[in-house]
């Protein structure tokens, strides 16, 4: 009797130790699936960074474009590509601290584009078409990699916080991540107005 129940709990200890195993290995894996859908956000928006130098240089080939929008834009891509977050350290904080500056940066970049209108040989020329259009590409790819960013973030937090392996996460530092949240004020429809 005193074997069989020795072998029960041995059993039942190797049960808890393969699923501990199991369960610290997913945590292992949804974690770096975090990580490649982070690194796949900054990469686009690396590609924006880089096509911003491109827009400004073809638009400064119209001489009496606007100066100060163009150096809006130059200033907010020194500003977006400054912060840089390591894919270890997603704290909110560095998250919101990323997402203003990239906001910066759509900010001037729709302030340049509308300004824009007011020069007619500046877009229709070729180069600035190709541009834009690769300027909407880049906008749409970041538009997804952000949401299958946060989708991989809510997979984990899900695993993280769920019982029991909420005690084995703690234990080995799995805490909660923060995900993309919509930019101050977006919640408020734009305002419409033809009367002008």
């Amino acid at each position: 009797m005193k074997n069989i129940t020795m072998l029960v709990v041995l059993g039942v200890l190797i049960l808890l130790v393969f699923m501990g195993c199991n369960g610290y290995n997913g945590l292992v894996k949804q974690d770096e699936v975090v990580k490649k859908a982070w690194n796949n956000v900054e990469a686009e928006y690396q590609n924006r960074a880089d096509l911003v130098d491109n827009l400004v240089s073809t638009v400064k080939g119209a001489a009496d474009f606007e100066q100060s929008t163009l150096q809006d834009v130059v200033n907010a891509r020194a500003n977006a590509t400054k912060v840089q977050i390591n894919a270890d350290n997603l704290t909110p904080e560095k998250i919101q601290e990323f997402q203003a500056a990239q906001s910066q940066l759509s900010g001037s970049l729709s302030r340049l584009l509308a300004t824009v209108e007011a020069y007619p040989n500046l877009k229709a020329t070729e180069g600035f078409m190709k541009l834009q259009s690769q300027l909407e590409g880049i906008e749409n790819n970041i538009k997804n990699s952000r949401k299958q960013f946060n989708e991989a973030i809510n997979v984990y937090n899900t695993k993280v916080r769920s019982f029991p392996m909420n005690l084995l996460a703690g234990a080995f530092g799995f805490t909660k991540k923060e995900g993309f949240q919509a930019d101050e004020g977006a919640e408020k429809a734009p305002k419409v107005d033809f009367s002008k």
